[in-house]
């Protein structure tokens, strides 16, 4: 049997979706588009979109177009048996669901990590921003180094020195925030098919990064009571050869557990008894709603092989991509990655962030961010413990900005986000956070905002619809 005519452009979009060039959620050209690149008719081009359609790759969504369609992943686990299993990192999208929507005045959005408007210094960073054009001039109009403005780098050691963590400026890299000192961090240790450990649940763009680099992963449980499972990671170290884990040991996200001193220290001992580099994710430290700050694996380390990473987009502005790594042993390989990422992080951001740094301005915004917080956290647990189901599980936090919201098991979450959409709420669904799916009757709820009449009223009409 002959080919048929749609073949000459739908076997070149199916390889692209096996390539990978084309991704979940990618809009495909238009049928009048294909038309005329190709020469077809229009009802050729049609059938030939039908066919993608029907072979599960294709999405056709009416008066828009057709789209890439995101793939189901399917568990290698069971949920009763707790032993490490390595899967292959291949994972849908899921990015519409932890991002700002354009809808926001008419939505009630828990569902991106980041400071709302109204808890942004917008004054402190504006002011600052204006002093150091007027004061730098052109010379921010230049190249910076590509590891970064070294008096950034010093105010940055100087201030870690202050929570016991001593950091080199000759290891630390000034980063487009914390995602890209993620992935030199990966990249530094790691290539394509090697093994890392990562946190369950795992925040959605850790998750892509291991995704984008090919890596193979064991998920390690995340309880928000006792956080991160040293136990079962010390089980997984005997039986598989991990290269690297990354681990959010102060306010994980999204369960927002904090492991205590001697945790970190066990894990420490472990990494160093395997030689397996660790990625501390250091992001929500500076956010602790009492006490003093938590202390960092980094700075217990004398091995090297602790990498530590943060970023000042989560406790200042998301727009300040300003992040940081501390690269340790793996400096040189880190500097090299970082290099090949092209430009450096826009010089008035790091300048800003250097002048805030230097003096007492950063260390104040913190103190009346971390209590508009702390009151947030109250807030929404008020609010989930009074409107939604009876059974639901929820544990405040005691820093950073999330929290991991349990139903009861038997609930019918197709209907519960159908829902949440009724009433223009959006939260993060609990399968985002994991390549197995285990989490489909949690979700994470972002309290980085002020909490106005519209988002209490968005949760109470939640709660009326589910009964």
């Amino acid at each position: 049997m002959g080919a048929y005519k749609f073949e000459v452009f739908t076997k070149a979009i199916a390889q692209n979706i096996k390539d990978g060039v084309f991704k979940a959620g990618y809009k495909l050209p238009s049928v009048r588009m294909l038309k005329e690149q190709y020469g077809l008719s229009i009802s050729t081009v049609q059938s030939g979109y039908d066919y993608l359609v029907l072979s599960g790759l294709v999405d056709n969504v009416p008066k828009s177009g057709y789209y890439v369609r995101s793939q189901s992943v399917v568990s290698v686990s069971e949920q009763g048996k707790r032993r490490p299993v390595i899967r292959d990192a291949t994972f849908k999208k899921h990015l519409g669901l932890t991002t700002r929507s354009n809808d926001r005045g008419r939505l009630s959005e828990f569902n991106v990590a980041a400071p709302g408007d109204l808890l942004v210094p917008q004054k402190l960073l504006l002011r600052t921003m204006q002093q150091v054009i007027r004061e730098q001039g052109t010379n921010l109009l230049r190249y910076y180094p590509a590891s970064g403005s070294m008096d950034l780098k010093s105010n940055i050691a100087q201030r870690a020195a202050a929570y016991q963590t001593i950091l080199h400026p000759e290891e630390l890299f000034v980063t487009d925030g914390g995602l890209q000192a993620l992935y030199i961090a990966l990249a530094s240790v790691c290539v394509a098919g090697d093994v890392v450990a990562i946190e369950t649940p795992c925040v959605f763009s850790v998750l892509e990064i291991i995704r984008v680099l090919k890596l193979k992963v064991i998920e390690i449980p995340t309880l928000v009571d006792v956080g991160f499972d040293i136990d079962f990671f010390n089980k997984a170290c005997v039986n598989s050869p991990i290269k690297a884990v990354v681990v959010t040991p102060n306010f994980h996200n999204p369960t927002g557990s904090l492991l205590s001193d001697d945790q970190k220290k066990r894990l420490l001992d472990i990494i160093v008894y395997y030689g397996i580099a660790l990625i501390e994710n250091d992001i929500c430290g500076d956010l602790y709603f009492h006490g003093k700050r938590p202390s960092t694996i980094k700075g217990m380390d004398k091995s090297g092989l602790v990498m530590s990473y943060s970023s000042y987009s989560k406790t200042l502005a998301p727009g300040i991509r300003v992040g940081w790594l501390a690269a340790g042993k793996f400096t040189q390989r880190a500097e090299q990655i970082r290099f090949a990422l092209g430009s450096t992080v826009s010089p008035i951001y790091q300048e800003t962030v250097s002048r805030l740094l230097s003096n007492s301005s950063y260390d104040r915004h913190l103190r009346t961010f971390r209590m508009q917080l702390a009151r947030n956290a109250y807030t929404a647990i008020h609010l989930i413990s009074s409107y939604l189901p009876q059974g639901t599980v929820v544990q405040p936090p005691r820093g950073g900005y999330n929290l991991w919201v349990q139903l009861p098991l038997n609930t019918d979450m197709e209907a519960f986000y159908k829902h949440c959409e009724e009433v223009a709420i959006r939260f993060t669904p609990g399968f985002t956070f994991s390549f197995s799916g285990n989490f489909d009757t949690c979700f994470r709820m972002v309290f980085a905002d002020n909490f106005s009449d519209q988002k209490k009223e968005a949760i109470q009409r939640l709660g009326e619809r589910l009964g």
